[in-house]
């Protein structure tokens, strides 16, 4: 029964938007490999490790860049910093700048043990250092982040609330329901559904499919490269999605010398 926990999150997203258009706002996003694209791991980094990452998408209706710097710090094994700097460049228009740059802190209080769920939750907020057209005057809110796995994949639903700081803007509402599946020892298979009812609407006004896949090209480094699709019509309509990954410190590795004795 724990393998379908995900089944009813997808139902409900599909069941509750309408259609609708609107700008595209980032908010807080999770830092690979603690995350699919966009929906959160209830895993977090070990206490002293960092990540950095790098990222860049390309949206398509309406046409823009927008590239990241996404960090995350364990400060202990259960509890994590989170940080996203996103930056705009509408090729249409050019017109450039920053949005509002989210801040977060995870904390996983329950952990999954052999027949539960790893459950954390996030508090967030943003600073308002964006242009008018990309900025909500900052937000704060925070989340709910369900994980499983069931043998070689792991399911990870979240659900996020969120007051912008412009009193005329609406509540965010956020469901997000995702999956990775190790393919192979240093490959995973992403995919994800991801729904918000924004700021400028009353209703959840979109749905988006992703998927992709992320590889671990060295003990260091992961890369994401994933593709995303709309199924609801609002913008954008895809959106191609890259992305570099750095954990510091490495591991030390311990080598074990076996002697013989003559």
């Amino acid at each position: 029964m724990r393998k379908y926990f995900l089944l009813p999150v997808i139902l409900m997203i599909l069941s509750l938007h309408k259609d609708s258009y609107g700008f595209d706002i980032t908010g807080l996003q999770p830092t690979p490999p603690y995350g699919v694209f966009s929906t959160f791991s209830a895993e977090s980094l070990p206490k002293g490790k960092v990540a950095f990452s790098t990222d860049a998408e390309i949206l398509i209706e309406p046409d823009f860049y927008r590239f990241f710097f996404k960090t995350a710090y364990g400060i202990t094994d259960a509890v994590e910093f989170n940080m996203t700097i996103p930056y705009i460049h509408k090729w249409a228009d050019s017109v450039d700048g920053f949005e509002d740059i989210a801040l977060g802190l995870k904390h996983r209080f329950f952990d999954e043990g052999k027949y539960g769920l790893s459950i954390a939750y996030i508090l967030n907020a943003s600073i308002p250092s964006g242009r008018d057209e990309f900025s909500t005057d900052g937000r704060f809110g925070g989340g709910l982040i369900v994980s499983k796995r069931v043998g070689p994949v792991k399911g990870h639903i979240n659900f996020f609330y969120e007051e912008p700081g412009k009193g005329s803007l609406d509540e965010e509402i956020i469901l997000g329901a995702g999956l990775d599946f190790a393919a192979a020892h240093n490959v995973k298979i992403l995919a994800e559904l991801y729904s918000k009812k924004s700021h400028d609407s009353k209703e959840f006004d979109s749905l988006e499919g992703r998927v992709g896949y992320r590889i671990k090209t060295t003990d260091l480094i992961y890369t994401t490269l994933g593709a995303g699709f709309d199924l609801k019509n609002r913008g954008p309509e895809y959106r191609i999605m890259f992305s570099v990954t750095f954990l510091l410190p490495s591991e030390k590795k311990t080598i074990k010398r076996v002697y013989e004795e003559e």
